[in-house]
């Protein structure tokens, strides 16, 4: 399993490098290459917590070209500016979105796609290239549950990261539950976490069910 080392940051809540595997190997391949881009852009989406802000923020940190988080927030006139931009320049842009994009006039499936409501501006993201993460396999849901439980100081072993990995919810932010749920049990009943607690965890996030 390859990981991505981040710069040191305040915020505690960003952990100091990126899980690289079956769910997002793909797209950092593709981040590594941006000059291989259809008119210099990307747009790159995924499940909540996922780690698109974080790639973002590593793509833009290596020089390799601009990004813009939160993207289907941003004015649409702003973004056509910047991808105006991004072809006078050469230089790649990567926008960053919570849904994929979806090119045409708004429709009923808004809450599924981001769409815009510039003509010129939906056909050009509509010709951008389509990045977007999946759902961890079990690899990948270990290696996130010993990342969250080190941004949280907390001790889990090879068995501990195990059992919960293939008890889990299978996605990125039921790792987090799950892991978030072990230490406040832990410091609750003030004890390291053991297969009880593994247990009460899956069970208080809802993951455990006839898994276990």
């Amino acid at each position: 399993m390859r990981q991505i080392a981040l710069p040191l940051s305040a915020a505690s809540d960003s952990p100091s490098r990126i899980v690289v595997g079956s769910a997002n190997a793909g797209v950092v391949d593709a981040l590594l290459e941006p000059a291989r881009w259809p008119f210099h852009t990307a747009i790159l989406s995924g499940p909540p917590r996922s780690g698109k802000s974080l790639l973002a923020r590593w793509f833009a940190g290596s020089g390799a070209g601009d990004a813009i988080d939160d993207a289907h927030a941003v004015a649409e006139d702003v973004l056509f500016h910047r991808w105006n931009r991004a072809q006078e320049s050469g230089r790649p842009l990567l926008l960053v979105a919570d849904r994929p994009f979806a090119a045409g006039p708004p429709a009923d499936d808004a809450g599924a796609v981001w769409r815009v409501r510039l003509p010129d501006l939906s056909s050009r993201l509509g010709a951008a290239l389509d990045l977007a993460i999946g759902e961890p396999d079990d690899a990948m849901l270990a290696d996130l549950i010993e990342v969250h439980a080190e941004m949280r100081g907390l001790v889990l072993d090879h068995s501990a990261t195990h059992y919960l990995a293939g008890r889990c919810e299978r996605s990125h932010l039921g790792v987090e539950r799950v892991v978030a749920a072990v230490d406040r049990l832990s410091l609750e009943r003030k004890a390291a976490p053991t297969l009880a607690i593994w247990r009460d965890a899956l069970n208080e996030t809802k993951a455990g069910g006839s898994t276990m």
